[in-house]
């Protein structure tokens, strides 16, 4: 992450607030909390890309959802050669 960093106050649970310490490493907690948050925010505006998709032509089928696993599957396949990166 390149942006400027600015100092928040935020509260965690004691519990998930050790375990990302002891995940975040070298890197440090803030950097740690900063990933995730960053990813969730992915989610969520994938989300919403999502919604507006389906509102315009309809949900995608479970079969559809397959079909496109299947599909990286076979990708992620062919790119490393030995399947290891499942979908």
């Amino acid at each position: 992450m390149t942006e400027p960093t600015r100092k928040y106050s935020i509260s965690l649970p004691r519990d998930i607030a050790e375990a990302a310490r002891a995940r975040g490493g070298p890197s440090g907690l803030s950097a740690y909390v900063a990933a995730a948050v960053a990813r969730q925010i992915e989610r969520d505006n994938l989300n919403e890309l999502i919604q507006v998709a389906e509102a315009e032509h309809g949900p995608v089928s479970e079969e559809e959802v397959q079909a496109l696993r299947d599909q990286l599957h076979e990708a992620r396949t062919r790119q490393t050669g030995d399947g290891a990166h499942a979908a």
